[in-house]
């Protein structure tokens, strides 16, 4: 696969992205060109097993699909790989999700996406139009819950281990760091 990275003429489409098919590597598709990292740690997949494991019967009650890793189309040619969304209404048969259906994001931050994850990932979700936005930080065990406005991202709060956020919207689940992250 490097070699057909490396050899592949720019801009990457949408199409060309989604023949790559599935990869050992997180890909992800930006104004033409690739976003490439590692796979996920164990550790990460953990987080994001039980964050998808408190969120679920709360997308259940409000008849809502939860989702990781998923290709997020969130325009022309974006195409991102959350760790984790609640979407509205999908069509099973499309190879990306669109930014319209999904109504919040769940990044747990690595140590190689961290920057992403905290500034490039909620700048393109808002821009979007994606309303919710969670951020799982690992080594603090924080939780940032942050809610669009116009074309960017409020924090609407900030949860540390002991603490308990009480989410609402656009599911109602009660999520404690500590039950996140090993």
């Amino acid at each position: 696969m490097p070699a057909e990275i490396l050899g592949h003429r720019l801009p990457w489409t949408e199409s060309d992205y989604l023949a790559l098919g599935v990869t050992a590597c997180r890909i992800e598709l930006l104004d033409g060109g690739l976003l490439v990292g590692p796979p996920p740690t164990v550790r990460h997949q953990a987080i994001v097993g039980a964050l998808a494991t408190v969120l679920e019967p709360g997308c259940v009650a409000a008849d809502r699909t939860l989702l990781p890793v998923i290709n997020l189309r969130l325009a022309a040619t974006p195409i991102l790989n959350p760790d984790l969304v609640v979407a509205a209404t999908l069509d099973f048969t499309e190879d990306c999700v669109p930014a319209s259906a999904v109504l919040l994001v769940g990044e747990i931050t690595a140590p190689h996406t961290a920057i992403i994850d905290r500034m490039l990932k909620p700048h393109l979700d808002a821009a979007a139009g994606i309303e919710w936005y969670l951020l799982v930080e690992q080594e603090t065990r924080t939780l940032h819950l942050y809610r669009r406005q116009s074309s960017q991202y409020t924090e609407q709060s900030v949860t540390r281990a002991g603490d308990v956020l009480a989410l609402t919207e656009p599911v109602r689940a009660l999520i404690r760091p500590e039950d996140l992250v090993p």
